[in-house]
């Protein structure tokens, strides 16, 4: 979900993912100021739900942005015969960094427990 589809979703009753993974975090006051606000503008929602949501789709907008690099291998061919070129950049590790820490956080092992 999108920043901008936040408030929308926020006024209706559906709820979003349930939490697997706790974190505490403190805010400058004028972002506690905005999450307070927030809670008051969008009752149907809780504060750690909000803070969820605006998080998730935070994250959504700054994977977006990551830079495509082209790589030398071409992966696929699109409608006209072109090439596509493999991404080299930093899309491709990150994405491999989410798959091995979901598996390590499925498997009950804490924040930084690598072993």
């Amino acid at each position: 979900m999108k920043i901008g589809e936040l408030a929308e979703a926020w006024q209706k009753d559906a709820l979003g993912e349930q939490p697997v993974q706790h974190y505490t975090v403190s805010l400058p006051l004028e972002e506690a100021a905005k999450i307070e606000a927030l809670v008051e503008l969008f009752p149907r929602r809780n504060r750690e739900q909000l803070i969820t949501e605006l998080l998730a789709a935070a994250l959504d907008d700054v994977i977006s942005l990551l830079p495509y690099e082209e790589g030398d291998t071409v992966i696929a061919r699109d409608d006209m015969g072109d090439p596509i070129f493999e991404d080299v950049g930093l899309t491709p590790r990150f994405l491999q960094l989410v798959r091995e820490h979901r598996e390590r956080i499925k498997a009950g092992k804490a924040v930084g427990d690598e072993t």
